[in-house]
């Protein structure tokens, strides 16, 4: 059995669609047959409440699991109805910032815990806190291949730009086989010059490093993590629904990043 894909879903600016696109894309790539671990590393929880898990009512999650106070393989949720398996995590997650800094592993505590279940994965996605901290450092360390959703709007190159500087510096010095899977336009209005206009800017500076799926705007894709469902359980037949599995085809092509440009 190979080795999972670790992919990191991330991106410093908020509400842009990192956590729907984290949820998504793992259940999409459930849906076809993968075995597929998501990873909740962003202290407000939502990846585990948009996959059916309540985040109040957590026993253990990623907290415990980074303190060494629960194994990570009793602290997984597995959804019965899919191939999709989740590490669920809450606000006690925050207080992992300090413990990190002062553990021996530092960044690289995320990657020793995820080693052993790599062979038990085709694809780990670990869904990033919106900002670039040792919650998001320990995700990038533990990655081999990261995805940054990107809403086009006025200020997303510049955000681009400080989050690829991180990405190069964690390269040079902590994880040599971090790569960029692939830039992913969210939340997209083709009738909004604007988004036009930035989405031609990205595919110039990027090229193929830009997925040609886009994820449109779309309502039923915003209401089903209230029901805590991926979008494709909630409305298969949705526009949204149809974007993720898109994409997930599309990485599939792709042979899941192995060929992806660098960073």
């Amino acid at each position: 059995m190979g080795r999972a894909r670790i992919i990191a879903v991330a991106n410093q600016k908020g509400g842009v669609g990192k956590t729907t696109t984290a949820v998504n894309l793992a259940a999409a790539m459930a849906a076809v047959g993968e075995r597929v671990l998501l990873v909740d590393m962003d202290p407000q929880g939502n990846a585990t409440m948009g996959c059916g898990v309540d985040k109040h009512e957590l026993v253990a999650g990623t907290y415990e699991v980074l303190k060494g106070e629960r194994e990570i393989g009793r602290s997984l949720v597995h959804r019965a109805d899919s191939n999709l398996t989740v590490l669920p995590a809450n606000g006690d997650l925050t207080a992992a910032e300090v413990f990190l800094l002062d553990h021996p592993e530092g960044p690289r505590r995320l990657k020793t815990l995820l080693f052993p279940l790599a062979g038990d994965y085709q694809h780990i996605f670990i869904d990033c806190p919106p900002s670039l901290n040792m919650l998001t450092l320990n995700a990038l360390v533990a990655a081999n291949r990261l995805i940054i959703p990107i809403q086009c709007e006025y200020y997303a190159l510049e955000g681009l730009s400080a989050l690829l500087d991180t990405v190069e510096r964690v390269r040079r010095t902590l994880n040599p086989d971090l790569r960029i899977e692939g830039l992913l336009r969210t939340m997209f209005d083709s009738r909004n010059r604007l988004a036009n206009e930035v989405s031609s800017q990205l595919t110039h500076h990027f090229g193929e490093r830009v997925y040609k799926t886009v994820v449109p705007r779309n309502v039923r894709l915003a209401e089903a993590p209230s029901y805590g469902l991926p979008i494709a359980l909630y409305d298969r037949g949705s526009r949204g629904a149809r974007a993720y599995r898109d994409l997930a085809r599309e990485i599939l092509r792709r042979g899941g990043g192995e060929t992806g440009a660098a960073a």
